[in-house]
């Protein structure tokens, strides 16, 4: 219980680590030895004394000695082994809490021989076999024998010296050189005992009943007293052996393996136990049967057979290529007895740790609504438990899970009674990283674009998963429109929805940019809720439906499109009817501007061809579906007729076929000018300031405009009023002088109040300019701007800017309302 849980298993202990307990640190083992010293465990020590330190499923960390290890005290048939662990949270090891276990284990009686094949070295113990003395045989100097073998007299161990046969060779090594070699030995009083790395350069590859075994063939002496004695320590373990076939895993190991028979009679084998389990638990065949294991114990082989995924083993996870897949684990260990003439009885332990091949597995994503939480529920899983999601990716964002809450997303796990997991990512629907994109009618659908970044534990495997969740929920608010005409202007104003934010305006396959519209003089303004367009009567993107003399049929499509595939999503049209005085302007000085245009239906028609009555006369200004004339009445073919009180001007627009003198279009027009007198002046032009500007009376187009700001480049329009303003808010005004456009012409203002109505006669006023100045009463004076020339400016003389600070008025403290 606790951290830390032991088990005698035989000639081993075990000691098991809660994996959850140490989870996010670094650990340090050590063993301890009898003197108190503690010893730090690494791979070529383990190797060398007989330990192992592995993971076992996904909880637990397991580490395993055995009775013969370097740093066991052995007394009797008890082996003690005593073991330090050090956790901490950086790989410095600062700050470690320090873990201490012994535990002492009863092994015994032991075979006269030992093998143990453990996972990472191969063991042998062999009994020393010491002649009885001579009796009455008194050896008056001890000592003497090694004169005869000066180099034993160096070691100061019982073990003298190792000697490897190999087909080449023999190789001898003293005991310290072995040491230093990377070999473990050892000797007891009753026992002498070698450990090989099987990766040692001694190791020896050798095939046995189509089974590879690594073999190392050795003999040990030793000095007892005044002999040297020597002893048989061949050692085999198979490195292979195990297939697997129709989901199941077949372990085979042959019996009386000849490097370990060697010098005994093969009538002489004798098996005397057969044993298989898991986890080095021995298994009864009870148990065996209830796990649909198969043990066969066959003339020259034993065969062990394991479902893959029965009892015993463990599921774990494994990457390949950045595929998720898993493999089964299993640790199987088999102990065989045997008795022969040579050795009288062997005790063979084999620790198989088994993992299958690698397969791919599917991982599910699936999406779920809440609509009424307005929250998109994604589940990716299920996993073992051995995997950890670590971070998430959105829009090329990653955050970690610990901070993803910050960024609007929930994540949280479903554990199942199996001990497997699920994933679920909460993201809100308004969130910006789900994108948003209209289906049809009033769908709309949500997209989610996530990757998720997991680890295993305890291999640190990485791997993503790429979700796209997508859902289709009924909300969609597509846009509307309202249309009007106004002057000679066609207006739409398109009311937002929630699906146009990027839907792209098209005139007649014309995407309508705001350079574009810039170019045409054409209105168009997205305040984020609402999108209004202002095309002129007379452009090029307009399409005439109907000529009559009650008036010209006008209309304006638009047409909203998918910013990525251009699909048509939204038709809006508008559609008003201007007279047909609109085409035509007469101005005083004589000049004409005429506009012809072409009706919708009307293909053939090329408006560049048409021409007045003198066919020399072509169109100045010319579009798909006008041409526009400026010509002075006295050419182009003009005729004129007069009455008592007018002179009228007449002139046709014309178009003809080649060859053919008949028009095929024909628009005739005419300017009456009034007549009072008609005389014949004879004049002389002469360089002279131009005259003072005397009192006079004529008819003037005006115009005052509400700006939004002192750059005076967007006025407010009709749909937006009443504006809203707080009280001492500056007030842009412009006023303009439409008609004529005349340079020598200037506006000057002169007087300019305002009232508390519409009503530009009612009471109470208060002056704003005052003989053109501003008003000397006020806490806040009118300000004059300058007004420059422009693109839309022709005549900044035709122009007067003030600004004004927003007031109310009152009587005593009471603020006075319509």
């Amino acid at each position: 219980t606790g951290p830390m849980s032991l088990e005698c298993l035989g000639n081993f202990l075990r000691i098991t680590l809660s994996a959850e307990y140490f989870k996010d640190k670094y650990l340090s083992f050590f063993v301890v030895d009898q003197s108190g010293i503690a010893w730090e465990l690494n791979e070529a020590m383990a190797v060398q004394c007989g330990y192992r330190v592995t993971y076992r499923s996904w909880s637990s960390i397991e580490f395993r000695a055995s009775a013969a290890s370097c740093h066991s005290y052995l007394e009797k048939d008890v082996f003690t082994v005593t073991i330090q662990i050090k956790a901490s949270h950086t790989p410095a090891m600062k700050n470690a809490t320090t873990h201490l276990k012994s535990a002492s284990c009863h092994y015994g009686p032991w075979s006269p021989r030992e093998l143990v094949c453990e996972s990472n070295y191969m063991e042998v113990s062999v009994r020393m076999e010491v002649p009885q003395p001579i009796k009455d045989f008194a050896q008056d100097s001890p000592e003497d024998w090694t004169l005869v073998f000066p180099e034993a007299k160096a070691e100061q161990v019982s073990l003298w010296q190792i000697v490897f046969h190999q087909p080449e060779e023999k190789k001898a090594f003293l005991v310290s050189d072995a040491w230093r070699a990377g070999y473990g030995l050892n000797a007891t009083d009753t026992r002498v005992l070698l450990r090989i790395p099987h990766t040692a350069a001694q190791v020896q590859l050798v095939e046995d009943q189509g089974i590879t075994f690594s073999v190392v063939r050795s003999s040990t002496f030793y000095k007892h007293q005044w002999m040297i004695l020597m002893v048989d320590t061949a050692v085999a373990c198979p490195i292979d052996g195990v297939e697997y076939t129709n989901k199941t895993i077949i372990w085979t190991v042959p019996k009386y393996i000849p490097p370990l028979s060697a010098g005994a009679r093969a009538t002489n084998f004798k098996d005397v136990v057969v044993k298989a389990g898991v986890d080095l638990h021995k298994l009864s065949a009870t148990e065996m049967a209830s796990r649909e294991y198969v043990l066969s114990n066959d003339l020259n082989v034993i065969t062990m057979k394991i479902p893959i995924g029965a009892e015993g083993g463990f599921y774990k996870t494994s990457v390949k290529n950045g595929q998720l897949g898993t493999k089964y684990d299993i640790n199987l260990f088999l102990e065989h007895q045997w008795e022969d003439n040579k050795w009288g009885l062997t005790k063979y332990t084999i620790i198989k740790e088994i993992e299958t091949p690698f397969e791919q597995v599917e991982l599910a994503v699936t999406t779920n609504l809440n609509l009424s939480m307005r929250l998109m529920n994604v589940t990716v899983g299920t996993f073992l438990p051995d995997v950890e999601l670590v971070n998430l990716t959105i829009e090329e964002v990653t955050v970690a899970i610990a901070e993803a809450v910050q960024h609007g997303y929930l994540i949280y796990r479903s554990r199942y009674a199996n001990g497997s997991k699920s994933y679920v990512i909460q993201v809100p629907l308004d969130a910006s990283s789900v994108k948003k994109e209209y289906m049809r009618e009033d769908m709309r659908a949500y997209t989610l674009n996530a990757t998720l970044e997991f680890i295993t534990h305890p291999s640190s495997e990485t791997f993503i998963v790429p979700v796209i969740a997508l859902s289709a929920v009924r909300d969609a608010v597509l846009p509307s429109a309202r249309g009007f005409c106004e002057g000679r202007n066609l207006h739409l104003i398109i009311t937002h929805g929630n699906v146009d934010q990027n839907w792209l305006p098209f005139i007649s396959d014309w995407h309508l940019t705001p350079e574009a519209a810039q170019k045409y003089s054409y209105g168009l303004r997205d305040n984020g809720t609402h999108l209004a367009v202002s095309v002129p009567f007379l452009s090029s993107h307009v399409n005439y439906e109907g000529f009559h003399t009650s008036g010209i049929k006008a209309s304006l499509y638009l047409t909203l499109k998918d910013d990525v595939t251009l699909a048509n999503r939204r038709d809006f049209a508008v559609s008003c009817r201007f007279s047909p005085s609109e085409l035509l302007q007469c101005l005083p000085n004589g000049t004409v501007i005429i506009t012809a245009i072409k009706l919708v239906g009307v293909a053939d028609l090329d408006t560049s061809l048409l021409v007045l009555r003198d066919q020399q006369c072509k169109p100045s200004l010319v579009t798909e579906n006008t041409a526009t004339f400026k010509f002075s009445v006295n050419t182009c073919g003009t005729t004129r007729k007069f009455n008592s009180t007018t002179m009228t001007y007449e002139n046709e627009v014309l178009l003809f076929r080649p060859g053919n003198d008949t028009p095929v279009y024909q628009l005739k027009f005419g300017c009456s000018y009034a007549v009072k007198q008609t005389v014949d002046v004879r004049y002389k032009t002469k360089k002279k300031p131009l005259p003072d500007i005397k009192p006079g009376f004529g008819s003037l187009t005006l115009s005052l405009k509400l700006f939004k700001d002192k750059s005076y480049s967007e006025p407010y329009q009709e749909s937006e009023y009443p504006v809203v303003k707080y009280l001492r808010e500056a007030l842009y005004f412009e006023v303009e002088l439409l008609q004529p456009k005349d340079a020598r012409l200037d506006l000057n203002l002169d007087d300019c109040w305002a009232t508390n109505s519409q009503s530009q006669g009612s009471l109470p006023q208060w002056p704003i300019l005052i003989n053109g100045c501003e008003n000397s009463k006020d806490s806040y004076r009118t300000v004059f701007h300058e007004v420059n020339y422009s693109l839309r400016v022709k005549f900044p003389q035709h122009l007067k800017r003030f600004e004004v600070r927003m007031f109310t008025f009152v009587q005593g403290t009471t603020m006075l309302q319509e």
